[in-house]
């Protein structure tokens, strides 16, 4: 275990009363089971809803799972008990909803997924031509 000294304890309390103040907290949060989003009530009187599928620990979690939802840690984190997932309140309100991996290919499967008048127009071209060129094998 570390030592901890009185100044090293005093700067960190110091730290702690300046997160409270300028950090976003949660003072309620709720899953809406018809719209299949968390809504989050922030300390400063904001609130914050996005999507559960769209958090990377509540990714593929039922709705009863997401259903008991508690605010832990001064308002700081979201736990759901039921499927041992927390979220830091303030990296969800920060638009950060998993690992940088992650959300990278959350992000990548979703443009992949997005239909526009330049993509049919690119696979009506390519057909034309045959469809896609096989891949040359190494002999």
């Amino acid at each position: 275990m570390v030592d901890l000294t009185d100044s090293a304890f005093e700067a960190a309390e110091a730290r702690g009363r300046e997160m409270v103040k300028s950090e976003p907290r949660a003072v309620a949060a709720r899953y809406d089971r018809e719209t299949g989003r968390v809504a989050v009530e922030l300390a400063n009187g904001c609130a914050y809803i996005f999507p559960a599928q769209l958090a990377q620990e509540l990714h593929g979690a039922d709705d009863e799972a997401l259903s008991v939802v508690a605010v832990d840690g001064a308002g700081f984190n979201l736990h759901w008990p039921a499927i041992g997932a927390d979220l830091y309140v303030p990296a969800l309100v920060a638009g950060v909803f998993g690992t940088r991996d992650w959300m990278a290919k959350e992000w990548a499967r979703a443009a992949g997924r997005a239909a526009t008048p330049a993509k049919a127009a690119a696979s009506r071209a390519n057909g034309a031509k045959g469809g896609r060129p096989r891949k040359k094998r190494a002999n």
